[in-house]
């Protein structure tokens, strides 16, 4: 063979080579990636309280620092504008110039809606009406509430799930769904929140999973893992908790490889949400590991 025609032959299988690896790269970046990451408010709370952040900079921060496009607003820092326009509109025009879209409004300090005293409990649900109002013009899918009560289980379990399927239909009225967190008490256990949601009986009531809020008082706690599977099935979020990491950048209280099993095993390709609420290391590098932990995960997955 001549060594002209052994350099083409050589050069046509290097080539070849080239063009099936390209196709290979090119199928794999056209794969929906198995999740989105976005950025919960609350990650920031310290520097929030400091006056070192306004509110209105929040997205515009996460997509600079983070290049994170998504985010979940706290009413709390923000309590007293729920009803002011003007307000929420450069709220979303901020987010917007940046390429950020709103998700949700985490609302807390509004009544219980589980509260045994029946017009306290009815005050609740009115007060959650202007979040909803809120996350209608912000653009949001929800709002985040809390499902807490003095009582029974079954007791609270009743009275929060009639006051979830009110301000469900309240929220078909602007697209917006209402959404429970674990978050101490009875809705720490799985079992009762899934019951709970089931109870609302309304297609707009879910959950918003988080990996870490399973306290059940007094020093027990229910199984995590259990918990974000029995809460899968309504969640409309999910709540990527962390605390602290270890050398290898991996989270100390939670096994999210063995997590994310469990919220992808549910079928969910939603937005998972950092949400740092360690004190190790700063809150911007809080945000950093955690988004990096749950890239490595999801890409990991995916080769």
């Amino acid at each position: 063979m001549s060594t002209d025609r052994r350099s083409l032959l050589s050069s046509a299988v290097g080539l070849g080579g080239s063009l099936a690896l390209s196709s290979c790269v090119a199928r794999r970046s056209l794969v929906a990636p198995a999740f989105q990451i976005s950025l919960a408010e609350w990650s920031l709370h310290r520097m929030l309280h400091a006056g070192e952040l306004d509110p209105r900079d929040f997205a515009p921060l996460a997509r600079r620092e983070w290049d994170i496009t998504a985010v979940e607003h706290v009413n709390t820092f923000f309590q007293d504008k729920a009803e002011d326009t003007a307000y929420l509109d450069d709220l979303r025009a901020r987010a917007e110039d940046h390429g950020v879209r709103s998700l949700l409004i985490m609302c807390d300090a509004e009544g219980e809606l589980g509260d045994a005293d029946e017009a306290a409990r009815l005050k609740a649900v009115e007060n959650h009406h202007r979040w909803i109002r809120a996350a209608h013009r912000l653009g949001c899918h929800s709002i985040r509430v809390n499902a807490a009560g003095q009582g029974s289980r079954e007791e609270v379990s009743k009275r929060a799930a009639d006051s979830l399927h009110r301000l469900a239909s309240y929220g078909d009225e602007f697209g917006i769904d209402v959404i429970v967190e674990n978050h101490g008490g009875y809705s720490s256990d799985g079992q009762w929140l899934a019951a709970t949601i089931r109870a609302a009986d309304h297609p707009r009531a879910g959950t918003l999973p988080d990996f870490g809020n399973f306290h059940l008082g007094n020093g027990v706690e229910y199984d995590r893992y259990k918990g974000v599977e029995e809460l899968m099935p309504f969640a409309r979020g999910v709540s990527a908790k962390s605390h602290e990491f270890d050398a290898q950048g991996n989270e100390t209280r939670t096994d999210y490889r063995r997590m994310l099993a469990i919220v992808l095993a549910a079928g969910y390709s939603g937005f998972i949400g950092v949400e740092w609420e360690g004190d190790g290391v700063s809150e911007k590098e809080g945000v950093r590991l955690t988004k990096a932990l749950l890239e490595r995960v999801r890409a990991e997955r995916q080769a």
